[in-house]
């Protein structure tokens, strides 16, 4: 959803707004900005808290239903409203929230285009004033489209890996969050970023369907996307949804579940 679209719903009483920004290296700071300043009538969400559970593999295990259910309470998500997600980051965290509304049935959840950057520039209006909580709730299900380890190290042709991460911690240049430095083998390197233009709106449908098809991928139920805990892999997701491809499996564990499981790592630009 673009800043505009979003600027002729703010009156909506069905529309909920959440702030999603979360920072790999400061959890906390996310947050900390939301509290100087977030869209109108936004609510808080956070990665670690609210959009992840205390058990499960990787750094970012999906809540149990329940748990999301009562997140959705809390910020007054129901099965009529619109949902709109939005961080500073491109959508990397904020599509996290839109994977999770999707996989439960939600068909009005919506990332901001551009995030809190491109609703400023749009000429939209800040605040630091606490938003109300709001009551709602949806009935939730067992989460579905989700792979674990062994399904990744055991899967076929025409099966195909994508991993949301940056090159240099694909290549295993760097890592600075989990214990190996490495990519799964065969796992194709597919950055989040390259989703993105400089001012961090989504690339065009057809430039996306370009993108993933010259990768060798037509059909993203074909596809396992990964990253590092199973947030960012979520925004490969929503490229290739709105590029028309279908749906991607999600592993959720990720790298942070790969890299300790003891499995074969490559490195370097090659799949392997």
């Amino acid at each position: 959803m673009t800043p505009n679209e979003l600027v002729e719903r703010l009156d909506d009483p069905d529309l909920v707004i959440v702030d999603c920004r979360w920072y790999l290296t400061d959890p906390d700071a996310g947050h900390h900005a939301y509290s100087e300043g977030h869209l109108p009538g936004a609510l808080y969400a956070s990665l670690d808290d609210d959009l992840s559970g205390a058990k499960g593999p990787g750094r970012h295990p999906l809540p149990t239903p329940e748990a999301f259910g009562e997140t959705c309470a809390a910020l007054g998500i129901t099965e009529s409203t619109t949902v709109v997600a939005y961080d500073d980051s491109g959508g990397a965290v904020a599509s996290r929230l839109w994977w999770m509304l999707m996989n439960q049935g939600h068909r009005r959840a919506f990332v901001l285009d551009g995030g809190i950057q491109a609703w400023t520039n749009a000429g939209g209006s800040i605040t630091g004033a606490n938003t109300p909580q709001r009551t709602g709730g949806f009935a939730t299900k067992n989460w579905s489209r989700t792979v674990d380890r062994g399904v990744v190290a055991n899967r076929s042709d025409p099966r195909i890996v994508i991993d949301a991460r940056s090159r240099e911690r694909y290549r295993g240049q760097e890592e600075a969050v989990d214990p190996k430095a490495g990519h799964i083998p065969g796992a194709l390197s597919m950055p989040l970023t390259d989703n993105l233009n400089d001012d961090l709106t989504l690339l065009p449908a057809d430039t996306l369907k370009q993108r993933f098809e010259a990768a060798g991928i037509t059909d993203a139920e074909l596809v396992i996307s990964q990253c590092g805990s199973g947030v960012t892999a979520c925004h490969n997701i929503l490229a290739m949804a709105v590029a028309g491809m279908g749906i991607a499996d999600l592993y959720v564990g990720s790298w942070s579940d790969w890299s300790i499981s003891g499995f074969p790592i490559a490195t370097g630009d090659e799949p392997g």
